[in-house]
């Protein structure tokens, strides 16, 4: 058998492993063009594509949005008072501050959402049919953004405040645009818009999550009175559609309360919806509690943990981690359906445009005015969704 020498001064080749990248070209050529049948159906897309898109294009810059510049007060707040415009900024500013802190403090998610609002405000800004005051406003509100975030990144004590004024953002919210006797009165039935369609959704959503998690865990429980009133709750509540929750809210609600008390329409509204949603997440968190292992109770149970500590601590944290994206969809949907108070002589966003539409004046302007109805659903559902994926991310669902 021959042996192999080798010799001192003869150098090795290395053989280098073969590339796994490879041009635009060759990729081309893997993924669309194959075969005969993916090149020509990779020719048809990009002719239906191409169509579409230069329609749009074409529609977007030759569209007369002049209705939208005329009507942009109205799709914003509907017919909230121009002297009392004035408190919706102020509701702004502390939600500017509050998101400015945020993201210093806890970066992340929050920084996500702070950038997102801000640019909103930067293309407003940008607007060539905004007034000059409000131009004014809004850079201050940028302004107050970046120095607040930096302010957040100096002061890490902040985070106890911060999150004790996000609490109670809302009912202060509420309180300002109302007056509630402190302030000039400004009825609930005159507001609209947009500012209608965020105060609704973000009271049902933040006020149906712990509704919707007593529900679940009630749904649960060993004891068959409080198991038995949830199950019927859940199981009602979801075997009806919302429309007719919302009819029962605002002919219910007033004979349940007696003549000696009156709630506005919105009022009403915001209940049956949070009403309905707590339902629907109940049925999600449920379904996170199911998802764990015997184990986890188990080794609670081991660690000589009582029930309230085990749920706290151990069984829920892992069950809404493993149901967020469920309870984001949930969130989102209650966002889009706040369109449906329009059945109960409420004017949200989608009815404000509807009521432009039937106005002689802008006969004709049905695509412009629900393209940009559309737009804005799209752009604050695109941020809910896009802060869920992050926080997925950051939480590790899925992978650990």
């Amino acid at each position: 058998m021959e042996e192999i020498k080798l010799e001192a001064n003869k150098e090795l080749h290395i053989i280098k492993p073969p590339s796994t990248q490879i041009g635009a070209l060759q990729w081309i050529k893997k993924n669309l063009f194959s075969s005969w049948s993916n090149g020509l159906l990779t020719i048809i897309s990009a002719i239906v594509t191409g169509y579409i898109l230069f329609n749009t294009f074409q529609f977007i810059f030759t569209a007369d949005w002049s209705v939208i510049a005329v009507n942009f007060r109205l799709l914003m707040i509907g017919q909230f008072p121009v002297a009392e415009i004035w408190r919706v900024w102020t509701i702004l500013g502390v939600l500017t501050v509050l998101l400015g802190f945020s993201w210093g403090l806890w970066k992340g998610s929050m920084a996500h959402v702070a950038v997102s609002i801000g640019a909103i405000m930067v293309i407003m800004l940008a607007m060539p049919f905004i007034q000059m005051s409000t131009r004014l406003i809004l850079g201050g509100n940028i302004i107050l953004l970046f120095l607040t975030f930096f302010i957040g990144t100096k002061l890490p004590k902040l985070k106890i405040p911060v999150i004790a004024v996000w609490i109670l953002y809302i009912p202060l919210a509420i309180f300002i645009l109302n007056g509630f006797g402190l302030l000039a009165p400004v009825s609930s039935n005159i507001w609209g818009g947009f500012l209608l369609t965020l105060l609704i959704a973000s009271v049902a959503i933040v006020v149906s999550f712990p509704i919707g998690l007593l529900l679940a865990l009630g749904r649960r429980s060993s004891l068959p009175v409080i198991k038995y009133f949830c199950v019927i709750y859940i199981e009602f509540i979801r075997g009806i559609p919302l429309i007719t929750v919302l009819f029962i809210g605002q002919l219910m609600i007033p004979l349940f309360l007696g003549s000696g008390v009156e709630l506005s329409n919105v009022l009403r509204a915001m209940i049956g919806m949070t009403l309905f949603s707590a339902a629907y997440l109940a049925e999600n968190i449920r379904g996170g509690l199911q998802s764990l292992p015997r184990g986890q109770y188990e080794a609670a149970q081991a660690l000589g943990l009582n029930k309230t500590y085990m749920m706290t601590f151990v069984i829920l944290p892992q069950a809404l981690r493993a149901v967020i994206p469920a309870c984001v969809g949930q969130f989102i949907s209650i966002f889009k359906d706040t369109s449906l108070v329009a059945i109960v002589s409420l004017t949200d966003l989608l009815g404000m445009g509807q009521k432009l539409v039937a106005n002689p004046e802008f006969l004709g302007k049905q695509m412009e005015v629900f393209v940009f109805v559309g737009f804005v659903y799209f752009i604050f559902c695109y941020l809910m969704s896009h802060v869920s994926r992050r926080l997925e991310v950051s939480l590790g669902v899925g992978q650990r």
